[in-house]
């Protein structure tokens, strides 16, 4: 990677803020350039404040943002565990274009989910502008968890854009397989962003950088195959 620049905020309020600027600059910036932008975008709640932020916007015309969940869980896309109902829910009336990673057809096959995923994103044009990415207190990212596909998420082929993956153990509050993005996906865009919350976070996530490619977290491990340069936005709360 070239170089990581931290941010850090007080509040959640004022990162979501700062965040959802820079996302604005990504996007006015790739319209410019070549008329669309591509953005993965993370679920979980932290990004909520973002996507609200960023819906204040009147500058961007979002019939030309692409927006990608970094990973979703084998759910139906209604389903409340869904990260596409999600940016649904908040970008769905403003007309983005929202690529689902999961089809209805394979909830109960992960590996055909991924294949099915990955030949909808060969459809689109790449690398992605943004990849902005979240992290859990154990160190994963996307749905790269330790378990029996780490291996093939963090060194798999790099056409290779999706995967379906089993994590173990399963996480208690989504205990599902997933599709998410690989590394090789995500390392490859235009810009990245890490936005994280909470002390314990900072320390995963520090400890993380600190062992690089040899890290035996899934975003030190994410983070050492990034050429471009990273933003960490990390608030208190």
């Amino acid at each position: 990677m070239d170089e990581i620049e931290w941010w850090e905020f007080d509040s959640a309020k004022e990162m979501a803020e700062q965040v959802a600027g820079d996302i604005g600059f990504v996007i006015e910036n790739a319209l410019e350039a070549h008329g669309g932008a591509r953005l993965a975008v993370p679920g979980g709640s932290t990004p909520d404040l973002i996507y609200a932020e960023l819906l204040k916007r009147k500058d961007i015309d979002w019939t030309k943002v692409t927006l990608i969940p970094t990973d979703d869980r084998l759910v139906p896309l209604d389903h409340e565990l869904s990260n596409y109902r999600k940016l649904h829910g908040f970008f769905g009336a403003k007309k983005a274009d929202l690529v689902s990673l999961v089809d209805e057809a394979a909830l109960e096959d992960a590996q055909e989910a991924g294949r099915l995923a990955d030949a909808r994103l060969s459809l689109l044009h790449w690398p992605l502008d943004l990849a902005c990415l979240g992290m859990g207190a154990d160190g994963h990212t996307a749905s790269i968890f330790p378990g029996p596909d780490f291996d093939a998420a963090i060194n798999g082929p790099r056409a290779r854009r999706a995967l379906g993956v089993r994590p173990d153990p399963m996480p208690e509050a989504a205990p599902v397989p997933r599709v998410t993005l690989t590394a090789a996906a995500l390392s490859s865009a235009r810009t990245v962003m890490i936005v994280i919350s909470g002390a314990e976070k900072r320390r995963v996530l520090e400890q993380a950088l600190k062992e690089g490619p040899l890290s035996s977290l899934p975003i030190g491990r994410v983070v050492s195959a990034i050429d471009a340069s990273i933003d960490i936005f990390w608030s208190a709360e």
